[in-house]
């Protein structure tokens, strides 16, 4: 690994392209989407992808490429270069007007609206020459971009823009580059959706609504300075919400084939990056973890966690993989999606999922933020745009096969399915008293009944999905649930301090009673088995001897096999 120090960085967190590109970062070039983008554009495009699959990137691209004094260096020797045609027409000729939304979110609208002020106004102020250095426009026209960066001609504080002007801000600023410079100008918005999806969150939707739906209307629609425009965003947000009576949008969304390949990592360029950093050998793992999702015709991997895990391994090889996707944001869709059982979602049906199988679903691909949650229809087809479901097939261009894309999706399904499971026991208290009051008896025939129960009622893995081990950490993970009901009972997880032992240590201290439980999980339902095998791999690691010699003077050992919704469970008192 010491060859490896003089590598190029990894750009975590970088969205600049130019930064990627002149400060010696590993760049996965991305540039052919340039080309295929002009061989394909409209007036108005919008490609909708689930976060950190590289939009910002892509639209920091764009500008650097297509921006008026851009430093052309920056693409030698990237793919785009080979097209010299092309990049002798277009490469630095426009002005580019480029904002991202992610950061309009604010808790009330007011403070919304500030952001969005700010977003505007700083964009604005990149062309300050049109105040100072601009022959071609007039004293009213310097006037009106005054108005766009807040200057307040009387020196006194700067005010907030009145809505007509920030309506129509994006419009003037494009009339007056187009006037100061003599070409039309290319807008780029990046994350336009997310000003929708907090203002939802916050309950102001119908005021930013009415915003970004004139904002948009004027830059989009009635703008002949616009030459065309290019959004990002998760959700392909229905025309009549905000792109009312605008026909022209050419969208490249997730089940579209053109431009596929460019928003995330393929396989190709996952091999190359690990051969890169000398990390060949954690293919496999890679793509266990970090593939599976399915754009148009392209296989792709999440970009955000290929780089992150490898930046990781680069210090530690042995290093195992980690949710980096899934701790960026809120899981809460999965987590309502799955309080949904019985109520118009069946239990199989993410079951099916959580197995790795597929499950066939109408999706809906123009939505509403405020109408997100209205049906279970709509669930199904939020999971699929945001990235927590993938494709793999569709049956008549609605109708799709969805799955579950990796290992590190299904571990946001089972950890929501864990806490689901352990909210809801709380609330049993009786049933909880009984279960541990037959496990603390040795009652192994009521402790095989009431565990029983318990799978029933919790959704289970019952898959080749996964390694044995890792089903047995669902089941251990249920034990552990119901366990933690007794505030009085010192309860160890070894499965839990990573030293290789699945065994539970339970310590009841004012009765001198210790247990010792061994979960596994029964293939093919050898149910008896895979309990003998559990008591004699308690007999092997001498908890028994421990527990005695710490002073505990009555030892229960439960050996418990699990396959789907049933368990076996063996006793034995020392």
């Amino acid at each position: 690994m010491g060859k490896s120090i003089n590598k190029k960085k990894l750009p975590i967190g970088i969205e600049a392209f130019d930064e990627i590109c002149s400060e010696g970062f590993y760049y996965v070039d991305k540039t052919g989407l340039i080309r295929d983008f002009l061989d394909a554009w409209g007036k108005v495009n919008l490609f909708t992808r689930p976060r950190r699959f590289g939009k910002s990137l892509n639209m920091s691209m764009f500008k650097s490429f297509f921006e008026i004094g851009c430093n052309k260096a920056l693409f030698d020797g990237l793919e785009i270069a080979k097209e010299t045609e092309l990049c002798n027409t277009y490469m630095g000729r426009y002005p580019v007007i480029s904002i991202t939304l992610k950061g309009i979110n604010g808790a009330d609208y007011p403070t919304a609206r500030s952001l969005m002020c700010s977003v505007i106004g700083n964009e604005a102020l990149r062309f300050y020459e049109l105040l100072i250095n601009s022959d071609q426009l007039n004293e009213i026209e310097k006037k009106q971009y005054k108005q766009l960066i807040k200057v307040d001609t009387n020196n006194t504080e700067s005010f907030i823009m009145p809505d007509s002007v920030l309506m129509g801000s994006l419009k003037i600023l494009s009339t007056l580059l187009q006037k100061h410079y003599g070409e039309r100008v290319i807008v780029l918005i990046d994350e336009y959706d997310v000003p929708l999806a907090k203002a939802n969150e916050q309950n102001y939707y119908e005021k930013m609504i009415i915003l970004m739906r004139n904002m948009l209307e004027q830059v989009l629609k009635t703008n002949d300075s616009l030459y065309f425009a290019i959004l990002t965003g998760c959700l392909r947000v229905s025309k009549e919400s905000i792109f009312t009576g605008l026909n022209n949008t050419n969208i490249f969304s997730i089940i579209d084939e053109d431009c596929d390949s460019y928003f995330g990592f393929t396989d190709y360029e996952v091999r190359k990056l690990l051969e890169y950093y000398e990390l060949s050998d954690k293919y496999d793992v890679m793509k266990a973890w970090y593939n599976g999702y399915r754009f148009g015709d392209s296989d792709v991997y999440c970009p955000w966690d290929v780089v992150s895990y490898v930046n990781k391994l680069r210090k530690k090889r042995t290093l195992p993989p980690q949710d980096y996707w899934s701790n960026t944001s809120g899981n809460d869709i999965v987590r309502y999606f799955i309080e949904k059982v019985d109520k118009g979602l069946a239990k199989s049906e993410i079951e099916a999922l959580v197995a790795g199988e597929i499950v066939t679903k109408d999706i809906h691909m123009d939505l509403t933020y405020d109408h997100i949650y209205d049906s279970i229809d709509n669930i199904w087809s939020v999971l699929f745009t945001t990235g927590y479901l993938t494709q793999r097939g569709n049956l008549d261009g609605k109708c799709y096969q969805l799955a579950i894309p990796n290992m590190e999706i299904r571990n946001i399904f089972t950890e929501q399915i864990m806490t689901m499971f352990k909210e809801n026991t709380k609330r049993d208290g009786e049933k909880l008293q009984e279960f541990c009051d037959a496990l603390e008896a040795g009652k192994a025939v009521e402790v095989e009944r009431l565990f029983d129960e318990y799978l029933k009622r919790t959704i289970s893995i019952r898959d080749t999905f996964v390694r044995k081990p890792t089903k047995e950490n669902f089941y251990h993970g249920i034990m552990l649930g119901i366990l933690g009901f007794k505030t009085d009972w010192y309860v160890k997880s070894n499965r839990e301090a990573g030293n290789g032992f699945g065994d539970i240590i339970i310590k009841i201290e004012d009765k001198g009673i210790g247990m010792i439980i061994e979960l596994k999980y029964a293939e093919d339902a050898k149910l008896s088995a895979e309990c003998e095998s559990a008591m004699k791999q308690i007999e092997n690691t001498g908890y028994a001897t421990e527990l005695k010699d710490a002073g505990f003077y009555k030892i229960l050992k439960y050996g418990i096999a699990c396959y789907k919704k049933k368990c076996k469970v063996v006793f034995e008192e020392e």
